[in-house]
Order: structure tokens, then C-alpha cells, then sequence
């Protein structure tokens, strides 16, 4: 055997390869799939390279050469099914790594909002109970100075309460996708007149004025108790957190997309950055959108959301000179 011109034949795959092997690595920081490509490719240029010495050193005749050339450019395409086997399950396995990455990112946010929202659901119920039992003690040891409003703030407080329990269950439903939806063709004006209605008393307490608009071609198709539900959250949020002496107005309206609800408020404006989150659940803001009295448990707008996404609709917030806007753009037909 010849070790020199073995020696030369290896050096030159060797160098090949090398060359080889550093693009493919280069190329697989960006493009995984395509280095898969280039790797059987990269194999076969190295032992061409190697070949191609030794023939060179052999002398060999024009026959003999071009059969070693016959070999090397069948080897070709045979690497090149080969590459393209590897990058199509080089990118099956990106994809599904990708995806799980997601998922597993997706799940450890859920999780923790879910801790989040359990920790200030907990703390909120807390706070209308200790409220009660301080006042039922008072009551009963006949120290409460004012009998009459202290049955007035328990009866208050148990309405909080019961309004957290609602919005947990609403929004458990939701989540599971246990929502049972009947829906017909409402006439919006209606609901927006009652929903302004049952939010008054609220208005008045707060020294907010409440108005609203909606003309009587304007209809959707919903389920017009689980709508009523949802616009009463956002109007009721719209008047908890405007200023006194603020005002909130109800607008129904038809577009071409479908029926529109809009709420305006005069909260002052949320801050660009938390307008993403408004609709998280557990999520209430900074302390100037969370009254300490009326703060709720945060549930409120994620119900919102996902009554409305239910429905076939989407709901936005944006800023607006001197407080926010609502939108809600529900389907005004059978879809």
C-alpha cells in the first residue's frame, strides 16, 4: 500500500471536511434545516476531495478517471435526498420544540396568573368577611352606633361578595367552555337603557353622571342576558374608576363590521404599557384605577372578554382625552 498517497488522499477530505463542517455550523446558528441539507452534501465533497487526490496521484487513464467521476456525481444526488430527508425532520423536529416551547411558556404564565388571581380573589374575600364579622359583633353586643347603617354596609357587603362569587363562576365557565349560549337577535337600545338603569343608583353614590345613546335599528346577534352581564361590568368599572364629578356614556352604534357598544369614562387614562392587561383576570392596575372600597377581585373584565369572544365579538381598551373607551364589536347577524 501506498501510505503517501493515502496520506495525501486524507489530508485532502480532511481539509474538505473541515471547510465543510465549519459553513454547516455557521449555517446552523440560523438556518438548522438547511444545515441538515448541507451536511450529507458536505460528506460527500470531502471524500470527492480525497478521491480526486489520489486519482491525481495515481495517474490514472481517461477511462479510469472518468469512472471515478461517474461514481462521485451519482454519490451526489444521493446525498442530496439524503440532506433533504434530514432538514424536512430537522424542521418537523424545530417546529415541535417550538411549539412545546410555547406551550410550556403559555402554561407557566397561566399557572402563574392563576396563583396571582387566587392570592387577590383570597384577599378580597377576606376583606367584606372580617368587614361583616366585626359588624355582626358590633351588632350583637348592642356597641354599634348606628344600628340601621350597619345592617345597611352588611348588606352591601354581601352583595361585593356574591358579585365575586358570580364573576368566578362566569369566568370558570368561560374557561372551561361550559358557557351555554342562546342566542337571538337583540335590539341594543333596550340593553343599553336597562344597563344605564341598573347602574345609576351606583352613579349617584359616586357623583358620576351616567348617560347613553343607541338608536333603534341597531341590533346583534347574542345572547342578550350574557351581553347584558358583560356591558354591566364595563360600565360598572367605568364608573367606579372615573373621578367625581366625571362622566360615563353608553353609545350603541351599527358598522360595517357589526354592532358596536362604546363606554367612555373619565378615569384619567390607563398608562400605554398596562393597556395590553386590562383584560387579564386578577389584573386591576395601579392604585389610582383601584379604589380601596370598591375594588373588586379583578374578574370583572376578563369576564368581559371572554363573554364577548363567546359571543363572536372583540373588545378593546385605548386612552382618550381624559379617561378610557370600552369597545365592543359583536356580530350583527347569524355567522
Amino acid at each position: 500500500m501506498d501510505w503517501s498517497l493515502a496520506a495525501q488522499a486524507a489530508i485532502a477530505a480532511a481539509v474538505v471536511g473541515l471547510l465543510g463542517a465549519a459553513v454547516v455550523m455557521l449555517v446552523a446558528r440560523r438556518n438548522p434545516a438547511l444545515a441538515a441539507l448541507l451536511t450529507p452534501v458536505t460528506v460527500v465533497l470531502a471524500v470527492a476531495a480525497g478521491v480526486v487526490a489520489a486519482v491525481n496521484s495515481m495517474a490514472l487513464a481517461g477511462a479510469q478517471v472518468g469512472t471515478v467521476w461517474t461514481v462521485l456525481l451519482a454519490a451526489l444526488p444521493v446525498a442530496l435526498v439524503v440532506g433533504m430527508v434530514l432538514a424536512r425532520r430537522t424542521t418537523d423536529l424545530q417546529r415541535d420544540a417550538e411549539r412545546e416551547a410555547m406551550e410550556r411558556q403559555r402554561d407557566a404564565e397561566i399557572e402563574a396568573r392563576r396563583r396571582e388571581m387566587v392570592a387577590w380573589v383570597s384577599h378580597d374575600l377576606r376583606t367584606p368577611l372580617a368587614g361583616i364579622r366585626a359588624m355582626a359583633e358590633a351588632l350583637e353586643d348592642g356597641v354599634a352606633p348606628d344600628p340601621a347603617a350597619y345592617h345597611r354596609r352588611i348588606v352591601a357587603q354581601t352583595d361585593r361578595l356574591a358579585a365575586m362569587l358570580d364573576d368566578l363562576l362566569a369566568l370558570s365557565r368561560l374557561q372551561s367552555g361550559q358557557l351555554e349560549l342562546d342566542r337571538e337577535q337583540v335590539q341594543l337600545r333596550d340593553l343599553v337603557s336597562d344597563t344605564i338603569a341598573a347602574v345609576t343608583p351606583l352613579a349617584e353614590q359616586r357623583g358620576v353622571r351616567l348617560s347613553g345613546s343607541c338608536p333603534d335599528e341597531v341590533t346583534a346577534y347574542v345572547d342578550e342576558s350574557v351581553l347584558s352581564r358583560a356591558l354591566t361590568n364595563v360600565v360598572v368599572n367605568a364608573v367606579r374608576y372615573s373621578a367625581p364629578g366625571g362622566e360615563v356614556r353608553v353609545e350603541g352604534r351599527a358598522e360595517a363590521d357589526g354592532a358596536h357598544l362604546r363606554v367612555v369614562d373619565s378615569c384619567g387614562g390607563i398608562p400605554v404599557e398596562d393597556l395590553p392587561r386590562v383584560f387579564e383576570a386578577g389584573w386591576r392596575g395601579s392604585a389610582a384605577r383601584t379604589p380601596e372600597s370598591e375594588s373588586g377581585a379583578g374578574l370583572g373584565l376578563a369576564v368581559v372578554h371572554g363573554v364577548v369572544d363567546a359571543l363572536g365579538g372583540s373588545v378593546d381598551a385605548s386612552n382618550v382625552d381624559g379617561g378610557c373607551r370600552f369597545e365592543i364589536r359583536l356580530p350583527s347577524a347569524p355567522g
